[in-house]
């Protein structure tokens, strides 16, 4: 909205053939890396001023956290606290974007409308928790068939409204950054390509939501993963730096980076305030959001293969799940006692049960996103 109005059709009008330095002034809008950087204040200003007022009113509508009855009693001492933060995250987001980012792209309605919808399903899983006073809200097969059908919309759009590379782009090879199904040898075609891409949608989604236990943890992590797919994005908008760097170029990645400047600027306001004792927390509509836009943002990017890397602390926290969960199954299957690896999964709880405190687990998990993030941009000069 600010872009078009100061650039379009201030500048365009009036700066170009002026001798007024506040009418050529304008010209800067024109730049992603400006408009990133508002995006990003703004986005943080929204969430930080916002903030108390959302907390204050989440308290009168009694919009309280449960808490698994199995966690240890540092984490019962939460319950009650207000959830549903995130809708604050998902509004200075989109505020944000719409000021400015270019309203002529798709590739930013379509990274909006995904946080919206996976935002819609973690709002829903929320509500049933509040409203039957239990910590687990939609069931497993509800909540899966929600991001399902997401996953599923996201590809359509990208099938019947975009000339999307159907190619997965793999780090190290930089052969594969090749969209031309003639030559390509990583092109996959629409239909394998939507497989891998639920995958990679319901992987990132469920992961970051998973890593939402600890007051500041999912917050901090996921404030450093999407500082560098912010830096990912942007050198795939650029036809300079793609071709230097030998990724694939996606000239439409540039009206989402400002999107997802603003969700590093809403992360970074709801972390300065979410120290802990956090005064409330961002919810399954915060942390279903967040991880769908990450997903979704490395896909039209063609970063799929750098969430591991860019996000490496979700996979763990995931790992951590799964591991215990099939180990449990498996024990009980053979010996009819189920056993576990670890004191309690996610991986956070582990180390809350074995004895650690809250901000020690943290600050480690975020010493460890960090070298994650230096490692997946690493990658760019390695191919």
């Amino acid at each position: 909205m600010l872009y078009y109005l100061l650039y379009q059709l201030l500048f365009r009008e009036y700066g170009a053939n002026s001798e007024s330095y506040i009418f050529k002034g304008l010209n800067v809008f024109q730049y992603v890396t400006f408009r990133v950087g508002l995006a990003t204040i703004t986005s943080l200003l929204i969430s930080l001023f916002a903030g108390k007022w959302v907390i204050k009113k989440l308290e009168d509508l009694k919009v309280g956290q449960e808490i698994r009855e199995e966690l240890s009693e540092e984490h019962q001492a939460k319950k009650g606290t207000p959830t549903m933060g995130g809708v604050l995250i998902i509004g200075s987001v989109i505020i944000s974007s719409v000021l400015w980012a270019r309203p002529d792209s798709l590739y930013l309605w379509l990274a909006i409308a995904a946080t919206t919808l996976f935002a819609a399903i973690g709002f829903a899983d929320d509500y049933i928790k509040i409203v039957k006073k239990r910590s687990l809200g939609l069931t497993e097969r509800q909540k899966l068939a929600g991001q399902l059908l997401t996953a599923v919309a996201i590809w359509a759009v990208l099938y019947f409204f975009t000339n999307y590379p159907w190619n997965v782009s793999i780090p190290f090879i930089k052969a594969t950054a090749e969209t031309d199904p003639f030559i390509s040898i990583s092109y996959v075609g629409p239909a394998i390509y939507l497989v891998f891409m639920l995958f990679v949608l319901l992987g990132s989604s469920n992961a970051v939501n998973l890593t939402d236990g600890l007051d500041g943890l999912a917050t901090s992590v996921t404030f450093i993963a999407m500082s560098a797919l912010t830096a990912l994005t942007y050198v795939a908008s650029d036809a300079r730096w793609a071709e230097r760097l030998d990724i694939t170029h996606n000239p439409a990645a540039g009206g989402f980076t400002v999107f997802f400047g603003a969700v590093v600027g809403g992360r970074l306001g709801v972390f300065l305030d979410n120290a802990p004792p956090a005064p409330g927390f961002i919810g399954d509509v915060g942390s279903l959001a967040i991880g769908g836009a990450l997903g979704t943002v490395a896909i039209l990017t063609k970063q799929e293969f750098l969430l591991p890397f860019i996000g490496g602390v979700f996979i763990l926290e995931a790992l951590s799940v799964m591991i215990q969960v099939s180990f449990f199954k498996f024990t009980k299957r053979t010996s009819g006692v189920g056993k576990r690896i670890f004191k309690q999964a996610p991986l956070h709880h582990h180390f809350q049960m074995s004895g650690w405190k809250e901000p020690k687990i943290v600050f480690r998990f975020v010493i460890i996103a960090v070298l994650f993030a230096l490692l997946s941009l690493s990658t760019l000069k390695l191919r």
